[in-house]
């Protein structure tokens, strides 16, 4: 057996000279025996006896060596950076008729350069998605950030609809990918147990920018112009960035493990670099991983496993129902109430307000369910962050999903009716509110179960999600203006709300043959593992 103090001094030694550590605030973890009866236990396994677990077998590793403060600020920049995107779809929504009079092109030009952007939005993420799982988060964030600024440069330069067309791609493809990494990150640092409040933090910022995006947006335009929007997002963007590359550090589990193995240069933060420079290297790493290449295929993989594939489409129907309604709000307000730009901006806030809200609330009770099915079901928490195939997550996470589900659906059909009876202003406006809690809370926790189910690749993962709700979307937008003109607005939302409840009976089927895919994808996985393992030790004479 070895000697204890001999161990705690080889920790502290590690801790020292991890560049991981001190790439965020200075804060000093506990080793030993201490660590292990002060951290607290991050997932459920099968509860058993661990009596007298420190002398029969050394500790388990944590899912993550960052302490709580470290990960509260990597989510919260990755939440922000999250923002980037959905932003960028809508701030320039007041702008569209100013743009069209500008180009000297027909409104129905320009809309087109926002079902384009959706469209990329979709399909950028899953090479970002997939890459980021080879390389690394850090590079993929900020070679995102320099493509976004300069198509931000670009569109507050340019003077053609072409020019614009072109740009607005561009602007998509480096704003769309930070969504997926952002879920990516929260897998990395942390664990089933808690994942869904983290999860919650960067869904609200994807839905928050729809929100709030178009009234900044007409603040902007009406008091210093159009070109101010995309100067605005430029230097946004330079600010995140100058954070990104003094102090984010890399999070993916495949180039830092639990955050212990020094990364590649390219992979640190400058602050990391500058730390450990000139000190020697740790000889017990892993061998360092090359810089691999987008595979965007792996996403699209993503849903040919049956209950990734039933949970994405869940997800992808309500939120392109969300899209349908938030993409008409300002033009039924502006046709049914008289409101000019700034008076339907401020409508959007209810709708705001019901997103952080369900943040807040719906985040947190997801991983109450979590907790609460664990105890039921004889299961306890560890530290090493690894979830039981055998705990019931499709039921965990089912019992908050179908709720939010059902708020969303009624109050989309509800919101539709109230607005084309035009009943005063605070009908459709609790409406909105009550539909942005319920696809707040109900894109959460599809968010977080795909990320569960998908733990070894979780950007490619979400950006599966990502270009699911983004195709339905763009679909959906496109066709809500045509559908409104032939029935109106209540039956347009009837058919809205049917689709919606549809997803109903698929969530009934994960709950009755998840655990059952799930099982058999785990096995599939670990079989895949081994044979990779046995390739990569290879047989001497194969190698040959």
């Amino acid at each position: 057996m070895e000697n204890p103090t001999s161990d705690t001094r080889s920790e502290e030694k590690e801790s020292q000279d991890n560049p991981m550590m001190t790439s965020l605030m200075p804060e000093k973890k506990h080793s030993g025996k201490d660590e292990e009866n002060t951290e607290t236990p991050e997932s459920f396994t099968e509860a058993s006896s661990v009596e007298n677990q420190e002398i029969m077998a050394p500790a388990t590793p944590p899912h993550t060596i960052f302490t709580r403060k470290e990960i509260n600020f990597i989510v919260a920049m990755a939440s922000l950076a999250a923002l980037l995107s959905p932003v960028s779809s809508t701030i320039y929504f007041p702008a569209l008729n100013t743009l069209a009079d500008t180009l000297g092109v027909s409104v129905s030009s320009i809309n087109l350069t926002v079902t384009t952007y959706l469209i990329m939005q979709g399909i950028a993420p899953t090479f970002v998605g997939t890459w980021s799982d080879v390389s690394g988060r850090r590079p993929l964030y900020i070679g995102a950030f320099i493509v976004y600024m300069g198509a931000n440069i670009g569109l507050a330069l340019q003077t053609s609809y072409a020019a614009l067309m072109v740009l607005r791609l561009l602007q998509s493809a480096g704003s769309s990918g930070t969504i997926s990494l952002a879920y990516a990150v929260v897998a990395d640092v942390s664990t089933s147990a808690e994942r869904g409040r983290y999860v919650a933090y960067v869904s609200a910022g994807a839905l928050l920018g729809p929100a709030f995006a178009p009234l900044i947006g007409g603040l902007l335009i009406q008091f210093l112009g159009w070109r101010s929007v995309f100067w605005g997002l430029t230097i946004f963007a330079g600010a995140i960035l100058i954070v990104f590359l003094f102090f984010f550090p890399e999070t993916s589990r495949r180039i830092v493990g639990n955050g212990s193995i020094p990364p590649q240069p390219w992979n640190m933060s400058i602050l990391t670099y500058i730390n450990t420079r000139g000190k020697p290297k740790n000889t017990t790493t892993i061998p360092p991983r090359g810089f691999g290449f987008p595979n965007p295929i792996e996403a699209l993989k993503v849903f040919l496993d049956p209950e990734s594939c039933l949970v994405l489409t869940v997800g992808g129907i309500m939120v392109a129902g969300f899209q349908m309604v938030n993409a008409n709000l300002s033009e039924q307000l502006q046709n049914q109430y008289g409101f000019n730009a700034i008076q339907v901006g401020l409508c959007y806030i209810p709708l705001g307000a019901g997103c952080l809200l369900a943040t807040e609330v719906g985040g947190r009770l997801v991983d109450w369910n979590y907790r609460r099915q664990g105890k039921l079901h004889g299961f306890t928490v560890q530290k090493q962050g690894k979830m039981d195939e055998d705990f019931p997550l499709e039921l965990a996470r089912i019992q908050i999903l179908m709720p939010s589900v059902c708020i969303c659906t009624v109050s989309i059909l509800i919101y539709g009716w109230v607005l084309q009876e035009r009943t005063n202003l605070a009908g459709p406006l609790v409406m909105v509110f009550i539909m942005g809690f319920g696809l707040s809370a109900s894109a959460n926790t599809v968010s977080t179960i795909i990320v569960d189910l998908n733990l070894e690749a979780p950007a490619t993962a979400s950006s599966a999600f990502n270009l699911s709700r983004c195709l339905l979307g763009a679909g959906g937008v496109a066709a809500i203006v045509p559908i409104i003109d032939a029935i109106g607005t209540g039956w347009t939302a009837t058919i809205i709300a049917g689709v919606c409840f549809l997803t109903i009976p698929l969530q009934f089927v994960v709950l009755k043959k998840g655990p059952e895919w799930r099982k058999k994808k785990n096995q599939r996985d670990r079989e895949r593992k081994e044979r990779k393992q046995q390739k990569e030790q290879g047989n001497p004479a194969e190698n040959s």
